[in-house]
């Protein structure tokens, strides 16, 4: 199999691991913002949200894979896939999606280095990395995949940070 085969195969597992992963972590630390909470609440729940969201996305991505195949092909390389394609979820999801946490991890005492801005920069980066690389390998515009996917994340994180702050002052 060449590699544009295999990453074909797995763009998908790949992609909604990593993209979701990145969203969903962002998403909090938006959130923890905009409720101006403290960067001890942005590492315990992006690091949380990171492994079990991760866990969750390649448990029900294995358990649809088997529903699939329970009503489809039952060959031995078709069984191997479920496992297969979980596992590329969980990996995308922790590695990308943990992204946006480590530089509130890095710059947790810094007085100099706003780990938020760090964060932001590097997120925005990084959907636009995923979306860009995403429209490349499926033949589309890797110029319009990638602004598509930061977008999406963008509007995530307005929509969490305002949410965020819109609790904040509910419960003060």
């Amino acid at each position: 199999m060449t590699f544009q085969n295999y990453s074909r195969r797995y763009l998908a597992e790949f992609v909604y691991g990593a993209i979701d992963g990145t969203v969903t972590t962002f998403a909090i630390i938006s959130a923890v913002s905009g409720a101006t909470l403290s960067v001890a609440v942005v590492l315990v729940l992006g690091f949380a949200n990171v492994l079990a969201d991760g866990f969750s996305m390649a448990a029900s991505n294995y358990l649809s894979a088997k529903s699939e195949l329970a009503v489809g092909d039952q060959s031995n390389v078709r069984r191997k896939l479920p496992f297969k394609t979980a596992a590329v979820t969980f990996f995308s999801f922790v590695l990308v999606g943990s992204l946006p946490v480590w530089p509130f991890a890095i710059f947790y005492a810094s007085e100099t280095i706003n780990p938020l801005t760090v964060s932001t920069i590097a997120t925005g980066l990084v959907f636009l990395l995923i979306g860009y690389a995403r429209g490349r390998i499926s033949g589309k515009s890797g110029l319009v995949a990638a602004l598509e996917t930061f977008l999406i994340g963008a509007l995530a994180a307005i929509i969490a940070y305002f949410t965020g702050a819109w609790l904040q002052r509910l419960l003060v």
